[in-house]
């Protein structure tokens, strides 16, 4: 299955916004830390539900936003979601964006980049359309260190590129960023029962649960455009 097949399966289910819900718990945490400034061009790759770039919009002072995403279900819903004529939603691939050389100021995605058939032709992709001095804020939950993401490719049906912290800055310097920053961001909102309630349906003890959210949480890996 496609990635945007798949996607437009999960838009179509209301999946969208359980994603958004689970994202912005660490989401905004990277998002409030972007360097926007008032009249910047702003980009979010695999937009979904598209809150994003309406969060950038509201709090950053982004003068335009734009999501982008590979599947059209996923892009019409967000333009339901969203009242803000500066923020506009595309259809489109990570590896041949439609934008401009320089053109974008600041990107970001959320537990997105790793859907790209080249995540390392995706970065360089990025980095023709980000200006000199531009930044890409890339939050994965995927992660190689993390073991308790490994079974996340037994049920999602869509090919997926599983780096390592050390994996994602090679990549980062291979397309020609600077990395200027790398660290987990914990999710400290999600809820986790007491030990005497587990296993649960998702997890076989509260030790494992706790790793995963407080500690591995969201890798947060920033890129600056020389």
């Amino acid at each position: 299955m496609s990635v945007g097949d798949a996607f437009d399966e999960w838009a179509e289910a209301g999946k969208d916004r359980g994603m958004e819900q689970r994202h912005w718990h660490t989401a905004k945490h990277a998002l409030g830390r972007m360097p926007v400034e008032d009249g910047d061009v702003v980009l979010d790759l695999g937009c979904g539900s598209g809150y994003a770039a309406r969060a950038l919009r509201a709090a950053g002072g982004a003068g335009r936003a734009y999501g982008l995403d590979r599947s059209p279900q996923m892009a019409t819903n967000a333009r339901e979601y969203t009242d803000d004529a500066a923020v506009g939603f595309l259809v489109g691939d990570f590896q041949h964006l439609p934008f401009g050389t320089d053109s974008v100021d600041h990107a970001f995605s959320m537990e997105a980049i790793y859907y790209a058939p080249d995540p390392v032709e995706a970065l360089r992709e990025l980095r023709r359309v980000l200006r000199p001095g531009g930044t890409f804020y890339c939050a994965v939950d995927y992660v190689a260190d993390n073991p308790h993401t490994a079974e996340w490719d037994e049920y999602v049906d869509v090919a997926m590129t599983r780096w390592s912290r050390a994996e994602y800055r090679e990549a980062f310097r291979e397309a020609g960023f600077h990395v200027a920053e790398q660290e987990a961001i914990p999710d400290e909102e999600v809820e986790i029962p007491p030990a005497a309630e587990f296993p649960t349906e998702d997890w076989k003890t509260r030790e494992a649960m706790v790793e995963h959210f407080r500690e591995h949480g969201t890798l947060l890996t920033v890129g600056v455009v020389p």
